[in-house]
């Protein structure tokens, strides 16, 4: 009894365009600043210049609230703050205060 020859079949070619699109997905979300991230790097940032111990419980707080509902509203305000704080900061020339955070922070807010 003689094998059929299978014919080729349109499935592969499918998911070949699926694995193409999912990677360029990826790539675009990894261009775009993460709001839960920029707020852990402020936090961070905040913690070692000891500066406003209020801003740094809030983000805390908004952090752990983003962490259970997914909602990113109270992130986005602190981030506001912290942007205010830090181009003030740079003004008085504080050292730890870098322009790369400063723009990754307003990357974020100009992303919502």
């Amino acid at each position: 009894m003689a094998k059929a020859i299978a014919k080729p079949t349109s499935e592969k070619v499918t998911v070949k365009k699926a694995v193409i699109k999912k990677a360029t997905t990826k790539t675009i979300k990894a261009t775009t600043p993460n709001i839960e991230k920029v707020a852990e790097d402020v936090l961070t940032k905040l913690k070692a210049l000891n500066l406003e111990p209020q801003l740094q419980a809030d983000i805390e707080w908004c952090l752990g609230s983003y962490r259970n509902d997914k909602n990113p509203a109270g992130l986005y305000e602190m981030a506001e703050r912290a942007f205010g704080l830090f181009k003030t900061e740079q003004a008085r020339k504080t050292k730890g205060i870098t322009s790369k955070l400063v723009e990754e922070v307003e990357k974020a807010l100009k992303n919502r």
